[in-house]
């Protein structure tokens, strides 16, 4: 079995398995037997190279897993073996503003990640887990969820505020369920007509193809003249979409880059109609302490769609993510 799944040059076909030395423990660390790990894009992008070209391989890839504590370093005081974490992306930002330095240490490059059997993090890089969830369920929450949470506070939503989620990703379907418990009318789009026929399942108020002509307008239409927040996860040609769903004095999440751009964006409207556009990089730790608790008091299971077996699969849970066949997160369960 390997212990770890690395690449040491860019591009996914160049992940590889290999054995690994156990990482010594320092006094303020804590060694962690990792359970599930969930794929984001961000993992995608640091694999191909256009993330940060300057990352130094080779790398362990993924942010995002949930396991236990075997062992404590003698500074760790609020953690002991057997408790169930998750990780934080970004261990060094407490509370506050996110200073430039603090990314230099983000899980899964430039630090090293967590697609392995083990790790030793920073306590900082630790949080503890709500008792109702799984593993494979807590490890859905540090990059998706904590985005979508801030996304949607920066937008002040409340009941009876109107959201719009663009697709049904990992990040789209976590705001969906966040937004849906914070008592708000949520609008969903996708190319899938059955993936559109699950979400009215859900709870879905709207839900549109995007294949169709004016979709943007008739979201626009359905909220009574615009949504008042759009998590927007950058795909192609939706910002100016995104910018005609929304309401005057709106917000739009820009939660993540899946495209480059093609052409320029129209910022007039952004300008005329005083929409906000708000940029979130997850979240600092005590965001997450706050999405944490809420997730808790609301029952709230991240929506999965496949869980991969063992670290071997990882290839192929890559490539389903790329497909974009998923409705929720992709996971890969770590073997006991």
């Amino acid at each position: 079995m390997p212990s770890a799944m690395a690449i040491d040059r860019w591009g996914l076909a160049n992940l590889r398995s290999e054995e690994r030395a156990p990482e010594r423990l320092g006094p303020d660390e804590v060694r962690v037997a990792l359970k599930a790990i969930s794929l984001n894009y961000r993992d995608v992008l640091v694999m191909r190279g256009t993330y940060s070209p300057g990352l130094t391989l080779p790398l362990i890839p993924c942010s995002d897993g949930a396991g236990v504590v075997l062992e404590v370093g003698s500074g760790v005081t609020e953690f002991e073996p057997g408790d169930r974490v998750c990780t934080h992306l970004v261990p060094d930002w407490h509370k506050g503003r996110l200073e430039p330095w603090m990314r230099s240490k983000t899980l899964g490059g430039p630090a090293q990640g967590v697609l392995c059997l083990e790790r030793v993090l920073p306590r900082m890089a630790l949080l503890p887990i709500p008792k109702m969830l799984s593993f494979e369920h807590a490890a859905c929450l540090p990059v998706a969820g904590l985005a979508a949470w801030n996304g949607l506070a920066a937008a002040a939503i409340g009941p009876e505020s109107s959201v719009l989620v663009l697709g049904t990703g990992g990040v789209s379907m976590l705001g969906f369920q966040i937004a849906k418990k914070l008592g708000a009318n949520v609008a969903v789009t996708s190319s899938s007509d059955s993936k559109l026929a699950r979400i009215r399942e859900l709870g879905g108020d709207f839900t549109v193809n995007y294949r169709q002509e004016a979709w943007a307008e008739q979201v626009r239409h359905w909220s009574g003249g615009g949504v008042d927040a759009v998590l927007e996860i950058g795909g192609e040609g939706t910002f100016d979409k995104s910018v005609t769903a929304t309401r005057d004095g709106g917000c739009i999440a820009l939660l993540g880059v899946l495209v480059r751009g093609t052409r320029p964006l129209n910022l007039s409207s952004v300008l005329m109609r005083g929409i906000r556009v708000q940029g979130i990089f997850v979240g600092s730790r005590v965001d997450f302490e706050s999405y944490l608790r809420f997730v808790e008091a609301h029952a709230i299971e991240p929506i999965i769609d496949r869980v991969f077996e063992g670290l071997a699969a990882a290839r192929h849970a890559f490539a389903y993510l790329l497909s974009g066949r998923h409705l929720g997160k992709v996971v890969i369960r770590v073997a006991a």
